[in-house]
């Protein structure tokens, strides 16, 4: 009798230890750049709808963690890559890092804001965009006219007056200079920033430090990031938002499959949901344009950037980085603040 209870007791632990490892979900580990207070929202949204998945996140700056997945790419410890720039997307599909995928639910995401080549591997969540943040306060007491266009700004009068992103440490400088180029062409966009230098106060090494300067009246012009405008104006800064002639940097971040993960069915599941209007609507907490057609969000005095978007080229924008940078840094960045 005694062994019998034994036995069974056994038989209860094998069945009980077996019925625990079948409920444990299975982990995906995320590579991502998304900002860190953004991480546990996200994690939570998903798990909460895919109980039988969890998200291990691997979090640093876009630059960074290019560079670690291209590092890794014969070996790759990610499984997705979920929250990084367009531009790094497209060369990590170029070099071999991210598998094409057709996700469910493609056809409601903006089509700009998927990868535009054959055998698509990065997906859109949420862009963000350029703006110039102009001073009207400032404006007015130093009699400066306001800007229409990328050309005004090399006008004389705004001399020590416009302040900008550096690009070799802010996505949001490196994308307006890449806008630059391709709307302009190597040759006038060169030309283009060595006559803009010449009324440059500074050039930041935050994207959204332009604006605020602007904002506090310590130049009249910065040439930063939309959202920050937006937030800065609903606080009381006399900034106006101008989308100038010429259109606007913008970059999108991004989700893909990593190539070669041993846990595709679950990556597919975390993109599929990644893409759904139930994330988008997560997005848009943050995000003032997200990917999902269904969702929008209104934000107080944010311009209509959409309609000012210049048509970049992303393989192009992450193929010529490390060449623009160095020509940049050469010509320009003893300009640059003192960094921290």
């Amino acid at each position: 009798m005694k062994k019998r209870i034994t036995a069974l007791a056994l038989a209860a632990t094998s069945i009980f230890s077996a019925s625990s490892f079948a409920a444990s979900p299975v982990e995906l580990t995320v590579y991502t750049a998304f900002e860190s207070d953004l991480l546990d929202r996200y994690k939570k949204a998903f798990e909460q709808e895919n109980p039988d998945i969890s998200i291990k996140w691997v979090r640093d700056s876009t630059g960074i963690m290019t560079a670690k997945l291209l590092a890794e790419k014969e070996n790759s410890r990610a499984d997705v890559v979920w929250g990084l720039a367009g531009s790094s997307m497209a060369l990590l599909k170029d070099e071999g890092v991210l598998d094409s995928y057709k996700p469910k639910g493609l056809g409601d995401i903006k089509a700009e804001l998927v990868d535009p080549e054959t055998g698509k591997a990065w997906f859109g969540n949420q862009a963000y965009f350029n703006v110039i943040c102009y001073n009207e306060a400032v404006a007015e007491a130093k009699n400066l006219p306001k800007p229409d266009s990328w050309q005004d700004l090399l006008d004389p009068v705004y001399q020590g007056q416009i302040a900008m992103p550096n690009p070799a440490s802010s996505g949001t400088g490196y994308m307006q200079v890449s806008a630059w180029l391709q709307s302009m062409g190597d040759d006038k966009g060169w030309a283009y920033m060595d006559k803009l230098n010449s009324n440059i106060a500074q050039y930041t090494h935050s994207g959204s430090k332009p604006c605020v300067q602007a904002a506090m009246g310590e130049v009249a012009i910065g040439i930063s990031q939309a959202i920050r405008g937006a937030q800065l104006k609903n606080q009381g800064a006399p900034l106006d938002l101008i989308l100038p002639e010429g259109g606007i940097g913008w970059d999108v971040e991004s989700v893909g499959l990593v190539a070669g993960t041993d846990q595709a069915e679950a990556a597919k599941k975390l993109i599929d949901w990644s893409l759904s209007k139930e994330a988008n609507v997560e997005y848009a907490e943050a995000y003032a344009v997200v990917g999902h057609e269904d969702v929008k969000k209104e934000v107080a005095n944010y311009p209509d950037v959409e309609s000012a978007m210049v048509d970049l080229d992303f393989g192009e924008m992450a193929n010529d980085r490390e060449a623009v940078l160095a020509e940049w840094s050469k010509r320009f960045d003893h300009m640059s603040e003192p960094k921290s």
